[in-house]
């Protein structure tokens, strides 16, 4: 069968060539010859984490310690949809190259084991500490299936475990829960911080529409203190899988505290997505900055544009001070169908958020972490790109696209459109580029590929605002296989998707109805 497509797409190739030649096309092209239909396992990307198999979706529990970084994350091994929850587990020590480790927990009597996170006890409050090693304490959500199925609203509790030997193995504490369900429908998703000035832990929960907080000494014993989120920010779907973080701002010896609060549906462009809230916490009650409560404004303070990075969170306790984020890299739209069989989902690649001000505004800018560098098997480098229609910028003989970070700035920006595509030669398509008029970033990806195993996978064009009001555009994209994840602008507007060509993309092209200029590019290929 392979053998016979492969024919087949060759002819059709030649045809198209003929009929090119006889209406008189004499312009030199790029050509190349195709390969069969990708399959499940060439979907499988190069550099981002994926499951050994099977299904997988938000990342939680993640802790740094002795050098490695953990990453645990939700985990069905059974089958490739969504089911009974488990903590995946893997390892890593510069959060790209992974191995997996064992499941670290499983489901009991009590229910699923939903999201949460772990922290690193040295100080061993919790007690479960035992002289030698330092505790590692996580809290997740047991998920009763029962208790849902028989209209109960209490269904969801918060349960706790513990490691004592960084993390492999796991004890379930005895008397979960360690936060019973006061009756709320969804109650889930805790995530703790220690919070130096008031020598506590703080525990951020999430419902329907709003953020609990809890305090607590011992990580066992908690008081509910404060809510947040009632009127303010995105709504329309379930606020889930809450983080709260100390942030400095850049440049200064301020400090703020920033709550990244997902919510599903009610994203930006559809679906899940993952907002923020910026301002200062006194121990008890978060007071957010003014403008995310003005009346008609728009909410655009989002970790990523994009329909395809949603229930991401950090490591709290990261090296060197640094806010490291990792997401799931899919939407709940479309996320059980996606065409993969053996595996289903990825994570975003591991990112560093900082936090600025602009404009009076305390904005969030991602990048991919520097250690992706320390994987750059080749590079180019190309100056004063003039387009002036359509113009070839990068060729798959030059550089792979599957598995390439490029760079590159447009000095001077005009009422244009910035259009780029990524091309095959069967006629699949991502476009992606900036409308100057409508200060807006877009994807296309209406033609990548395969597109119709879900009607809102490719149903319309996703959108961004420009956070930047700078002349000059300077753009970062990383490319693996199928997803493409966009920083704009030092990564004020970020933008992450996936998409599933029939062919790998084989050109990377720039059109325009005004000629601009593109300098400094530089693309890298990329290997584990």
């Amino acid at each position: 069968m392979k053998t016979k497509m492969l024919t087949i797409t060759l002819y059709t190739c030649l045809v198209i060539l003929l009929i090119a030649c006889q209406n008189g096309q004499t312009k030199t092209e790029t050509k190349f010859e195709t390969s069969s239909i990708m399959k499940d396992t060439d979907y499988r990307p190069n550099l981002h984490f994926t499951p050994e198999k099977n299904w997988m979706n938000d990342p939680n529990g993640m802790f740094y310690l002795n050098g490695v970084y953990h990453l645990f994350y939700q985990h069905y091994p059974e089958g490739n949809t969504w089911g009974p929850m488990h903590w995946g587990h893997a390892t890593s020590k510069d959060m790209i190259a992974w191995n997996y480790e064992s499941i670290a927990l499983y489901p009991d009597e009590k229910g699923y084991i939903f999201s949460g996170n772990s922290v690193v006890d040295k100080n061993n409050t919790s007690g479960f500490g035992d002289g030698t090693e330092t505790p590692i304490v996580a809290l997740f959500t047991y998920h009763d299936p029962k208790g849902e199925k028989d209209g109960r609203d209490d269904y969801q509790t918060q349960g706790l475990a513990y490691s004592l030997d960084k993390g492999k193995t796991w004890t379930k504490y005895k008397n979960n829960p360690v936060i019973k369900n006061p009756g709320i429908k969804d109650f889930r998703d805790p995530n703790i911080i220690w919070n130096e000035a008031h020598k506590q832990w703080v525990l951020v929960l999430a419902t329907y529409e709003k953020t609990m907080f809890f305090t607590s000494k011992n990580l066992i014993d908690w008081n509910h203190v404060s809510d947040f989120g009632e009127g303010i920010g995105a709504h329309g779907g379930v606020w889930e899988c809450p983080d709260f973080i100390k942030m400095k701002v850049a440049g200064t010896d301020d400090e703020k505290w920033v709550l990244i609060q997902s919510l599903n549906p009610g994203a930006y462009n559809g679906g899940s997505g993952t907002q923020y809230f910026v301002g200062d916490f006194d121990g008890v009650k978060f007071t957010p900055e003014p403008y995310v409560n003005s009346l008609g404004e728009k909410h655009d303070f989002w970790i990523d544009f994009g329909k395809d990075n949603y229930a991401g969170v950090t490591w709290h306790n990261a090296p060197n001070g640094r806010t490291l984020f990792i997401g799931w890299m899919s939407n709940w739209e479309y996320a059980n169908v996606v065409p993969t069989e053996t595996w289903r989902s990825t994570s975003t690649i591991a990112r560093e958020l900082k936090l600025k001000k602009l404009d009076g505004k305390y904005r969030i800018f991602s990048s991919p972490v520097k250690e992706l560098q320390n994987y750059i098997e080749k590079s180019i480098s190309k100056e004063a790109i003039e387009v002036s229609n359509s113009e070839v910028i990068l060729t798959k003989n030059e550089i792979s696209l599957s598995k390439t970070e490029v760079s590159f700035e447009i000095p001077t920006l005009k009422n244009n459109d910035y259009k780029f595509l990524l091309t095959n030669a069967i006629g699949d398509s991502l476009t992606f580029g900036y409308d100057h008029s409508q200060k807006q970033f877009y994807i296309d990806r209406s033609k990548s590929g395969r597109v119709n195993f879900n009607e809102q996978f490719a149903e319309k064009t996703s959108i961004a605002p420009r956070i930047s009001n700078e002349e000059k555009l300077k753009v970062t994209l990383l490319l693996d296989k199928t997803s493409i994840e966009l920083f704009f602008d030092d990564g004020a507007s970020v933008m992450t998707e996936i998409f599933f060509p029939k062919n790998p993309f084989q050109e990377f092209k720039a059109l325009s109805n005004q000629s601009f200029y593109i300098n400094n590019l530089n693309a890298r290929e990329l290997k584990l």
